[in-house]
């Protein structure tokens, strides 16, 4: 595929990582790339020449066509943080191509396209260094009077099953995924919001965990009696407005990984950063409280964390899961029961009478 410009162009480009299995880097040969939104929010506008993309995760930059007219490459290809894990090495390619490069018959043999250098797979400091100049454009109104302060522990395990094709992981077991040591099951025949607005019982509960049940060296050597998580459809509990803080850890059972985590119904600040385990008496001085990024999916760092603050005043049933889909089906994920607010337009509306049945 070929996009045609011409020199001294401006481009708005808005690249989204529509695959279900892999975060991505981006580049253009030879082009400097001027970010100015992530997530449909605009940013401080920062120039670099690599993006990386979490599953879902979208990015608006700006690109000068400032080269000699010629054929330069479009790429991607995986961002990897895992140990061991299986994923295809391949580049995805298309060309930006300059309207007046020369012709074939100009130049003697076939103008080549120029490629670029793309980051190795597993280049965490690549992504550190894009996702830290990530800025709101101006100061925001971060919430700061926290009522509901979360430390959810993520990551993947292991539980026992019968020998058969399911079972992929080591030692007849197979593949699971958590939030707080909660594996996650969907409801089969009714939805979590259906059956908070008709009160229909047995379709949830809502005792997630507000913090590890056992709290643990994360993203140190786990005992492998924390590797199987328990099952269930587990919701927590918010008030209208309030204003909430989640501490999103990766853990290393099975493996540290960098997981794109998404909240769906809100956008939230990405107040905070690091690597190795969270310590609430040192990170939080290094919060940024006047211009953090607002996203709606976020990358933890491999071996890391990340701190997300919102105020709850989308009521309804709204999930938060990691954007890697087979982690999805594994069970990493939770939802946030947000109660309704005192005003009619700040609680679920009714559904409409031509609702189709599920």
């Amino acid at each position: 595929m070929k996009f045609y410009v011409e020199s001294g162009d401006r481009i708005l480009m808005r690249i989204i990582n529509s695959a279900l299995l892999q975060q991505l880097f981006f580049t253009v040969a030879n082009h400097k790339l001027i970010v100015v939104g992530v997530d449909a929010l605009y940013t401080r506008p920062f120039t670099t020449t690599t993006l990386m993309l979490g599953p879902g995760q979208t990015t608006d930059v700006i690109l000068v066509a400032d080269q000699a007219p010629g054929y330069y490459y479009i790429a991607a290809r995986a961002y990897e943080s895992s140990q061991n894990a299986p994923f295809d090495p391949s580049t995805t390619t298309a060309i930006l191509a300059y309207k007046y490069a020369p012709c074939s018959s100009q130049i003697g043999p076939r103008l080549k396209p120029i490629l670029p250098t793309l980051p190795n797979y597993n280049d965490s400091a690549t992504v550190t260094a894009f996702t830290s100049q990530l800025r709101s454009p101006t100061n925001v109104s971060v919430p700061t009077d926290i009522t509901d302060d979360l430390f959810f522990a993520v990551g993947l395990g292991l539980v026992n099953c019968n020998p058969g094709p399911t079972c992929q992981g080591p030692n007849n077991t197979r593949f699971t995924a958590s939030m707080n040591n909660v594996s996650f099951l969907l409801p089969q025949t009714t939805s979590l919001l259906q059956a908070h607005y008709l009160s229909i019982p047995n379709v949830f509960t809502t005792d997630f965990p507000p913090v590890p049940p056992l709290p643990f060296d994360y993203t140190g050597n786990v005992p492998q009696a924390l590797w199987q998580p328990v099952f269930g459809t587990k919701l927590y509990k918010l008030k209208f407005g309030s204003q909430v803080q989640i501490v999103l850890q990766d853990t290393a059972i099975v493996s540290t990984e960098s997981h794109p985590v998404h909240l769906h119904g809100y956008n939230f600040y990405v107040v905070g950063e690091g690597f190795g385990n969270f310590n609430p008496g040192t990170d939080t001085s290094a919060f940024n409280l006047y211009d953090p990024p607002q996203r709606n999916t976020v990358n933890v760092p491999v071996g890391g964390w990340s701190v997300i603050r919102f105020v709850a005043d989308n009521p309804g049933v709204w999930l938060m899961h990691c954007h890697i889909d087979s982690h999805l089906t594994w069970g990493f994920a939770m939802s946030f029961l947000v109660e309704n607010g005192p005003e009619k337009l700040q609680s679920v509306q009714a559904p409409p009478l031509d609702l189709p049945p599920c």
